[in-house]
Formats: structure tokens, C-alpha cells, sequence
């Protein structure tokens, strides 16, 4: 077998991609065929996803998104500066409106100082509120000068290039079908034929329990889909916002509310709400997959889950199908916001792995199942932490696989 075949990685998004780079840099170096079924890489989680470098202030302590992050946003920003990437540390801000949110505020403060977020995290009141953005209205407020904005479109490119400098491979439009075992390989059928490989990573994203399935074990998780939709602030108006305005969230969702992210590339966008999607890549409305709604409805842990926030959820599609709502909410943080100041904008779709009990799964997840490593959960901030979420995957690989 070929060096080139050693190991096949499913998903060409940031993920699939930063294992690619962290397997081509090891020791030994191991050259990985990476299998993207779009006709261009990083077309779904990692091109829809508002290009915030998180800092680290949400996640419990000690938890793999509390450490990959504070590492992961470091790196990248070394990594854009070495490989001239945009990218600006613009520092955000995350706003209490009302009494009820000071403890959840508080919380964050905790979190950030206990995770080591760069440069600090300070709470602070309206008169500083009001000097960092003028136009945000709360009664208190947490400052993260570390935040930042880039490009994760760029950065994945900038991934796949050193990839295929190293020697690696990557094939897009190119579809996995079926897999099935061989004497001691893995046969991967695709669109564009068979691919042979010793070893198998899983870094699908969306559709990662389904490739999961495909290699014959039954993942403990299922990935449910929640689409986020955005507007845009108006050209004229976007002197509103100067850099990125959070509510404070809620800690029993993995959602930070709408917010409003200047963006790297120009333009200020407005939201994300996170209403349930009937298909795994369904960016509007009206788009619906009766073979992955069923993947959903079918699924006893959604229901759990379901029957413990349906309030919440009727809520999220009340936004989103009525547009003052959605406005109301952006107005806690805005005042002077209008109606009128808003335009459509994009959306995305997170990849939420929900367990069998019906809970939401908080942290990453990377597994070890038959013969296999599959990455079960790296929604946001995956983008954030992708350099070290890659090394993490590969060093298990090298582990698992007796590299």
C-alpha cells in the first residue's frame, strides 16, 4: 500500500483539514487522502459561521473547549500574521440588560479568568460601556479585548495548501457512498470510484454520525441540525456597531443569542437565532430532506430534548419567520436600532450531537469506535480551536493506529 493511502479523512471543512496539517507535520509525517464531497473545501459549518475568534470566556473549566480554545485562538492569530491572512483583534463586549443576567455575567467573568483568556476579561459599567460602543444600551458588562475577527474560508484554504505542499491529498466532489472492509483495509466508495486506505478519520461534520454508521458502528450521539439566520445592517447604519455586541447567554443552550459581529471583510451582521433545520445543510426556509428530517424525528433523544425546551424553540421560529421579533431582541442590546436599518442576510447550520437522553452534547467529542476515529461533535468554536482539535485527532490516530 502506498504511503498516500496510509489514512483517508472524511470532510474537507477546517476540521478534516487541521488533522490533514497536524498528520503531515508528525513524526513520522503521514501523507492523508482528505475526501470532500463539495466541489470546493470548508463549504459548509466553516464557510457560514460569522469569522469570530472566540477567546474562551463560555466554557466550563478544564473541558476541551476551554483549553483548545485559549490555545487555538493564540495560534491562530500567529498563523494568520505568518501566513498574511486578515484578521483584527477588535475585543467584544457581552451585555446585561437586566438584573436577572448578573449572575449568568458574573459566571462568564469567572470562566474567562479561570481559563486564562489573553489580556484579561474586566466587567464593567455603562459609562465604559458606552465609551467601547456608543450605542449599546445595559446595565453592566463584560469587556474581552481578545476576540477577534478572520476569514476561516482563507485560513482552511491556507490548510490544504500546506497539506498538498507535504505531500497530502484532496480530493473534492467527491462523495462517500459506502465503506466496507477489505483483508486489513478500508474500500470507500465515492463518486469518483474506489478509495483504498489502511485507516479511516471522521471529520464530516454535519453528516458525521452518518458516516459513523456507514462504517458500521452505531454512534452514541446523532447530529440534529439548528439553522442560523442573519441579517445585515444596512451600509448606512453600520456606524451602530464597532466591533462585535453579545447578550449574555444561556447556559443551558451551547447558542449565544443574537449578536452583532462586524465582519472581517466588511459589513456588520445581526443574529444568529438557532431554529431546527429539516435538512443537514438547509440554509433557507423552505429547504426540507424528508430522508434527514426523518433522521431527526425518528430519533427518541430529540423528543426527550424537545419536550424540555419546546418553549424555547417556538420562540427561536417565532423570530424567525417574524421579523420584529427578531428586531425586539436586537434592540435589548441596541436601542437605536430599526427596523429598517436590517436586511437579509446569510445562514448557517450547526451541527448539534444530542445523546440518547436527550442532552445536548457541551463539549468536543472524539472517539475511537471500531477501528475508527470519529469526531462526533466540533460545532463553534471548532474554527477557533481547529489547530489544536487537529493535533488532538491525529495524535489519538497515531495512538489508535499504531503510527
Amino acid at each position: 500500500m502506498s504511503q498516500e493511502s496510509q489514512v483517508a479523512i472524511v470532510g474537507g471543512g477546517i476540521v478534516g483539514l487541521s488533522t490533514a496539517l497536524a498528520l503531515v507535520n508528525g513524526t513520522p509525517p503521514i501523507q492523508p487522502i482528505v475526501l470532500e464531497k463539495e466541489p470546493a473545501i470548508a463549504a459548509h459549518q466553516t464557510g457560514h459561521n460569522s469569522g469570530v475568534i472566540h477567546s474562551g470566556i463560555y466554557y466550563r473549566p478544564g473541558s476541551l473547549k476551554a483549553r483548545y480554545t485559549v490555545e487555538g485562538a493564540r495560534r491562530l492569530v500567529e498563523f494568520c500574521r505568518a501566513h498574511a491572512i486578515p484578521h483584527e483583534i477588535c475585543g467584544k463586549v457581552v451585555v446585561a440588560t437586566d438584573a436577572g443576567e448578573l449572575p449568568r455575567l458574573e459566571e462568564l467573568h469567572r470562566r474567562g479568568v479561570a481559563n486564562g483568556v489573553p489580556g484579561g476579561v474586566e466587567l464593567i459599567g455603562p459609562e465604559r460601556l458606552r465609551e467601547i460602543e456608543p450605542h449599546a444600551a445595559g446595565i453592566k458588562a463584560l469587556h474581552v479585548p481578545a476576540t477577534g475577527i478572520v476569514d476561516f474560508v482563507a485560513v482552511a484554504h491556507r490548510y490544504a495548501e500546506l497539506v498538498r505542499a507535504r505531500g497530502g491529498e484532496i480530493r473534492t466532489a467527491t462523495r462517500v457512498l459506502g465503506m466496507h472492509r477489505e483483508s486489513r483495509d478500508w474500500v470507500i466508495e465515492t463518486t469518483q470510484g474506489p478509495v483504498r486506505a489502511r485507516h479511516l478519520i471522521n471529520c464530516a461534520g454535519l453528516h458525521s454520525d452518518r458516516i459513523a454508521r456507514l462504517s458500521g458502528c452505531r454512534p452514541p450521539v446523532r447530529i440534529v441540525p439548528f439553522r442560523g439566520e442573519y441579517y445585515r445592517l444596512r451600509p448606512e447604519r453600520e456606524e451602530l456597531v464597532k466591533a462585535l455586541i453579545y447578550p449574555v447567554p444561556d447556559p443551558a443552550f451551547p447558542f449565544l443569542g443574537v449578536h452583532f459581529t462586524r465582519m472581517i471583510r466588511g459589513g456588520v451582521e445581526a443574529g444568529p437565532n438557532a431554529v431546527l433545520s429539516f435538512k443537514r445543510e438547509g440554509y433557507r426556509k423552505a429547504d426540507f430532506s424528508p430522508r434527514e428530517a426523518w433522521d431527526t424525528l425518528s430519533f427518541p433523544g430529540f423528543w426527550r430534548l424537545a419536550r424540555q425546551y419546546w418553549r424555547t424553540g417556538l420562540g427561536e421560529m417565532y423570530r424567525s419567520f417574524r421579523k420584529p421579533a427578531f428586531v425586539r431582541a436586537l434592540q435589548r442590546l441596541l436601542p437605536d436600532l430599526r427596523s429598517d436599518d436590517l436586511e437579509p442576510g446569510g445562514a448557517g447550520v450547526r451541527a448539534q450531537a444530542i445523546d440518547a437522553s436527550g442532552a445536548l452534547v457541551d463539549d468536543f467529542s472524539i472517539q475511537a469506535i471500531g477501528g475508527v476515529i470519529h469526531v462526533l461533535n466540533a460545532p463553534s468554536p471548532a474554527a477557533t480551536a481547529s489547530l489544536p482539535i487537529g493535533e488532538a485527532i491525529a495524535a489519538q490516530a497515531r495512538q489508535h493506529f499504531g503510527w
